[in-house]
């Protein structure tokens, strides 16, 4: 059998290896590859619809196009305008900013935007933490301007953070949210909202400002003497409905638009009913009296000074991350199914530069939210025009229709917040992560848990901190393997996996499944350690030959550091010592490059202690060791 030996790689410059692996990290998809070879005219118009993707659908736009994206824009504009109020006052914000969040960001999105199907709006989970996080320090009942300029200011700290991700190409920093973080992290702030709303649903007066489980439900049971009959009643009447319609759309799509209407009905139905018959006297609180027309700019209300300036930085940053994992998860959950791709980079500028413009025109965090974005896939929308619609109608209910708020009860509104949170406690994923990753589960309930006892930052942190725990273990912690031969081939596998594999008396071979580098050299050291010493008695147990080859299988080792260089150097000499051969299999182009330039003495790097498989290692070790010279 010809045995064939690798071959060293050609040595790279310095300058051309730094430049490729910034090219991988930042830059895997070359952006300007499409603008290559065109003449000036062109690039300059590609380079135009890169950045403004409406520039590209736009001059096909249709009449049958624009039908279906004026049927799909009002169905979300129906679901939006309640939502709007209600999750303003989840966030402790007035109801009218809740609606200019609905009209101003989805006009940006649709300019920006990439995906045909998102819906722009406030978020229930971004409102939450923002207003928890603004109200550990400013109140919105005692200083409410200060309050709405904080909220301001950290919208704009999330747009701007946001938008830098998005232009530094550093996206990847959004995928330390691991499906177990956002999974937990999604059904706590769903608990904590929805206990949230039992002011509202019972009508209770005096509510504890805490988040957290325990004080809220002391609150709700320590004040039963402000339950109202009336507001419970009416209550229970609006989620009943809300959540049979929600119910029935989910079995029944082609019925979308029964619970996309639902809580406009529900808006419509309760103030029609608080009206006439002056429920708002017998208990049954209300929204007010609402300013109608179009407010000035809010670029003047941004703080960027003073002792709150680490307050809205750190609101932002934490609304800026949650909100734009939310956005581009559901992007790219509708574009899979109607077969286009959404560019993750754009999709961070776009929601980045909606909300830097939002800030700037009394707008707070808003992104891509799901229900709404299921509404109008399931509307038939077919380009971003549908935010446009929607946009308008928010307009013109901002221009014309505030005052019919008036009388809108706020335990509509709570019923509203509890039916559009209740999807996000996800119980089927939360089994799901358990038959697969008992430590995934850990970070599913350590997020869980977290936001439920302590609150929503720090059940956030706790789940990303383990989840970084988890990644720290697998790079400090590589897996080794030791692998047998399936009789009749030239297959090399895992023992542990195949029963049928075989070892080979005389050769250890392990294959190492992860970089080697300062983090784990040292544990490596120690691993292979015990594994010669737990093989050399399994020979002598078994009266075989000593073990007199180690060979290491490194197609899985995608790159080493100096200490790296280091442990395959001080693995030589340590089984030089014991009378074992160590042979290297496979070892990557970039590896081998760093290894031959560590390797000066030449100690091992020789050609033959290089192969391209375990195969030929064995039979060429094999023949060596049975040649007369080694007899």
């Amino acid at each position: 059998m010809e045995v064939q030996k690798v071959v060293l790689p050609p040595r790279r410059s310095t300058a051309e290896k730094l430049k490729g692996r910034l090219k991988e990290t930042f830059f895997p998809e070359d952006p300007l590859r499409q603008f290559r070879g065109q003449s000036p005219n062109t690039k300059l118009i590609m380079a135009a619809q890169y950045i403004f993707p409406i520039l590209e659908w736009a001059p096909h736009y249709s009449l049958s196009l624009l039908k279906s994206d004026v049927v799909s824009g009002l169905t979300i504009a129906s679901l939006a305008i309640p939502q709007g109020i209600s999750y303003a006052k989840l966030a402790n914000l007035p109801p009218i900013v809740g609606l200019y969040s609905s009209f101003v960001p989805p006009l940006v999105y649709a300019v920006l935007g990439s995906s045909r199907d998102l819906a722009v709006g406030p978020v229930s989970i971004a409102s939450l933490i923002l207003g928890s996080m603004l109200r550990q320090e400013v109140s919105p009942n005692n200083d409410p301007v200060l309050f709405l300029q904080l909220a301001f200011t950290s919208t704009f700290f999330a747009g701007l953070f946001q938008a830098s991700l998005g232009l530094l190409r550093l996206g990847f920093i959004i995928d330390f949210m691991s499906k177990a973080t956002l999974t937990g992290f999604g059904g706590g702030p769903a608990i904590i909202v929805s206990l949230q709303q039992l002011k509202a649903l019972l009508g209770i007066t005096h509510f504890t400002k805490q988040m957290g489980v325990v004080p809220v439900l002391s609150s709700v049971f320590r004040h039963t003497d402000e339950w109202s009959w009336q507001t419970i009643l009416m209550g229970v009447c609006f989620l009943v409905f809300l959540l049979a319609t929600r119910h029935l759309g989910m079995k029944r799509p082609r019925l979308f638009w029964v619970s996309a209407g639902a809580p406009l009905v529900s808006v419509i139905v309760s103030t029609l009913l608080v009206f006439a018959f002056r429920a708002d006297r017998h208990g049954i609180t209300v929204i007010g009296k609402l300013q109608e027309g179009l407010n000035p700019p809010s670029w003047n209300m941004l703080k960027f000074g003073g002792r709150h300036l680490g307050l809205v930085a750190k609101t932002g940053l934490i609304t800026g991350i949650v909100s734009l994992t939310e956005g581009i998860a559901v992007g790219r959950t509708f574009a899979a199914l109607k077969n286009y791709r959404v560019d993750g980079n754009k999709e961070m500028i776009a929601i980045g530069l909606m909300n830097l413009i939002g800030s700037s025109t009394s707008c707070y965090v808003t992104t891509g939210a799901f229900s709404r974005s299921a509404v109008n896939h399931n509307a038939g929308a077919k380009t971003a025009v549908s935010n446009i619609i929607m946009s308008v109608t928010v307009m013109v209910t901002l221009l014309f229709l505030m005052p019919l708020f008036q009388y809108t009860p706020n335990v509509a509104l709570g019923a509203i917040i509890v039916t559009a949170v209740v999807g996000l406690i996800d119980i089927p994923s939360a089994l799901h992560i358990w038959k697969i990753d008992k430590f995934d589960f850990l970070v599913f309930l350590c997020a869980f848990l977290g936001v439920i006892f302590i609150s929503v930052q720090h059940g956030l942190a706790i789940a990303v901190g383990i989840s970084m725990l988890k990644i720290m273990m697998q790079i400090t912690r590589p897996k080794t393997v030791r692998m047998g031969n399936i009789p009749g081939t030239g297959i090399y596998r895992n023992l542990d996996h195949y029963k049928e594999a075989q070892k080979i008396p005389g050769f250890l071979i392990l294959s190492i499944e992860a970089p080697v580098n300062f983090a784990n050299s040292t544990y490596l050291t120690e691993r292979i350690s015990r594994w010669i010493e737990d093989c050399e008695a399994e020979e002598a147990a078994e009266k075989h030959s000593s073990l007199r080859f180690l060979i290491v299988e490194m197609s899985a080792v995608s790159g080493v550091d100096t200490n790296g260089v280091s442990f395959f150097r001080d693995l030589k000499r340590a089984t030089e010592k014991k009378s074992i051969e160590l042979v290297l299999v496979n070892p990557l182009s970039e590896v081998m490059e760093k290894l031959q330039r560590g390797d000066e003495a030449g100690d091992f790097m020789r050609p033959e202690s290089l192969f391209l498989t375990v195969a030929e290692a064995v039979s060429s070790l094999s023949l060596k060791s049975h040649s007369p010279n080694n007899v």
